[in-house]
């Protein structure tokens, strides 16, 4: 009886789907993390986090236990503008020296269908945290050409500058940053 017991139990355990954990793939541009923010009111102003990393659990059969932990290194903030860099990089914006990184903690995944997903999460900007909602569309997943396993998401969100003690006056227009992020993940 304790051998059929024992069978039927890691018949059990081999059959249910468990989470994948996965390294989010910074080393071949195959994540980034993008924003943008109105320039005046007239045009977009487009940046980007050079450095990052970060990792999450994804399980396709149970996705609402899906999670994620992102580390961003402020410091490597690039708009393609050396000397906006450097005024974003400081006291008036991100203050890179006092806050060098920023940070994203996952607290929930609610599957909406067709691939779609709202992500819900501590971020932690510029000394400050708030909730935030990602929208998420999974990209696709499944085996690369190395042997390896690999996962894709895409997301957006938005949030105001002053939410996360940013206070420097842009004007009416430009209040709202957007992110957009991209990331793909291989199996670990």
């Amino acid at each position: 009886m304790k051998k059929l017991t024992a069978l039927l139990f890691a018949a059990l355990i081999g059959t249910t789907a468990q989470a994948a954990d996965y390294k989010i793939d910074t080393s071949g541009a195959h994540a980034f993390v993008q924003f943008r923010i109105k320039h005046l009111g007239y045009s977009w102003l487009y940046g980007r986090f050079d450095k990052f990393d970060g990792s999450f659990s994804y399980d396709e059969e149970n996705p609402q236990s899906s999670s994620v932990e992102v580390k961003i290194d402020t410091t490597s903030l690039d708009s393609n503008h050396a000397e906006r860099d450097k005024h974003l990089r400081g006291s008036d914006f991100l203050n890179v020296s006092k806050f060098p990184t920023a940070t994203f903690k996952s607290t929930g995944f609610k599957p909406l269908g067709d691939g779609k997903a709202e992500l819900t999460g501590d971020l932690t900007l510029h000394g400050v945290t708030k909730e935030i909602t990602i929208d998420v569309t999974n990209i696709g997943g499944g085996k690369d050409p190395w042997g390896g396993e690999r996962q894709g998401f895409s997301g957006t969100t938005e949030f105001k500058l002053k939410d996360f003690g940013i206070d420097y006056d842009l004007g009416p227009a430009s209040q709202t940053v957007e992110m957009i992020l991209d990331v793909e993940g291989v199996k670990i």
